[in-house]
């Protein structure tokens, strides 16, 4: 009974999402379908370096998954508010687990090639597109505002518990079994969030029509951002951490091979010290929800992601390089969880689609052009140089914004001022 009780005060105190039995549905779901995510992340790109050996084509493999995202978040904002969410989801993640299970078959046949590979991450990424914003905005729908944050940072902690588990179990298989296996787990992972799916009752919100055309709400989507401070500074934060500093996929399978010299099991324990780091930061916000989402904790974060990437290409051994990454890791999904819930938090219902579809054009949107950068980077002065050039962009670019916007409210602090 005291446990009991214990396990109830700890879920009102800090898990208060839990609470609502539409969200425990989903999110017992996802806890099983991250981990089959993770295991075919970490299989894809040693696949594609067991094809090719070239760290450019594995960033090109990224810059394919990424690239629908970047072309058509947009529109995919506009579309998602006009239908029900919960139906998008069953569609997008049906969809998933037909490509997962498809590719294991071309492993397992051994006709799998390079080609196939672009062929099935662009197709993902096409998926991706509608499927990120529509979840990003279905959480307001199954547990409201108030626990709003707590959903998000419980989202992340579930993403990055898996990040630890998933690339484990995933390394064992490769190892033993081959990544086949990756593929196939990831495939049977998705009936898990299909069936919480199914028994999630949501509070849809459907946006009633207009005669707008599509690229007039884009364009009345785009201008609401930009006359909002917060949104327009969060959002370009979140572009320069979405493009410098989460190639992990480019990065550590490359640092791995040729920096430490190691194989896949190096490779399995160095993406699960990035989410032991996560998982402690998704964690630490969770406990702090209550407080709410700040723009300030965004912009600190940016600074210190900048210094922990060049501390990365520092790294001479595994043991350093796995505290680099925790500490990556860490920082990453702070800012990642403080400026998705800000978003949801501070945009209007209206809006909220299209906002969430912007933060999906810049965060995933933006690794296309992470992807092939840091590829090119590390193809030409190694792994270490790429994480050393992304911390330095990274500390510019964060510093620039933080500029910009303290002029721009100080010079209508002054306008103001002189009005009166």
């Amino acid at each position: 009974m005291n446990l009991r009780m214990a396990g109830e005060r700890l879920i009102n105190n800090h898990f208060h999402a839990l609470t609502h039995k539409n969200y425990r549905y989903f999110w017992l779901g996802q806890c099983v379908s991250l981990i089959g995510t993770w295991m075919q992340t970490i299989g894809q790109s040693w696949l594609v370096l067991t094809l090719t050996g070239n760290p450019f084509l594995l960033g090109l493999v990224g810059t394919m998954q990424f690239l629908p995202v970047t072309c058509f978040s947009l529109f995919a904002g506009v579309m998602i508010d006009k239908f029900p969410k919960k139906r998008i989801l069953l569609c997008t993640q049906a969809f998933s687990m037909l490509l997962a299970l498809t590719l294991s078959v071309l492993v397992f046949t051994n006709k799998i090639q390079y080609g196939h590979v672009l062929v099935f991450a662009f197709l993902l990424g096409l998926t991706n597109t509608i499927d990120m914003p529509t979840r990003q905005s279905f959480n307001v729908e199954i547990v409201g505002k108030e626990d709003l944050m707590n959903a998000i940072a419980l989202n992340s902690m579930t993403f990055n518990a898996a990040r630890i588990i998933g690339p484990s179990i995933g390394a064992a298989m490769m190892a033993y079994f081959g990544a086949g296996w990756c593929f196939l787990l990831n495939g049977l992972s998705f009936i898990a969030v299909l069936y919480g799916l199914i028994r999630t009752q949501p509070t849809a919100y459907v946006r009633p029509k207009k005669d707008a055309s599509i690229l007039n709400e884009i364009k009345d989507g785009i201008r609401y951002i930009a006359s909002d401070r917060v949104l327009s500074q969060t959002l370009l934060l979140v572009t320069v951490i979405g493009t410098l500093a989460f190639n992990f996929s480019v990065l550590i399978p490359t640092f791995t091979r040729d920096v430490l010299h190691l194989q896949e099991r190096t490779y399995g324990a160095m993406m699960s010290c990035l989410g032991v780091g996560s998982l402690i930061g998704a964690l630490l916000t969770s406990i702090r929800s209550k407080k709410g989402p700040k723009l300030a904790v965004s912009m600190i974060c940016s600074i210190v992601i900048s210094f922990i990437l060049c501390l990365n290409g520092l790294s001479g051994s595994p043991y350093t390089l796995g505290l680099a990454l925790a500490a990556t890791g860490f920082f990453n999904i702070t800012f990642s969880t403080n400026s998705n819930s800000l978003l949801q938090m501070h945009a209007k219902d209206e809006y909220r689609a299209r906002v969430m579809s912007v933060y999906a054009l810049v965060f995933a949107g933006s690794t296309p052009v992470g992807n092939l950068f840091t590829g090119y980077v590390a193809s030409k002065f190694g792994a270490n140089g790429a994480y050393i050039w992304c911390g330095v962009l990274c500390f510019v670019a964060s510093v620039l914004i933080l500029a910009i916007y303290r002029g721009s409210g100080k010079h209508k602090q002054t306008s103001v001022e002189s009005t009166s």
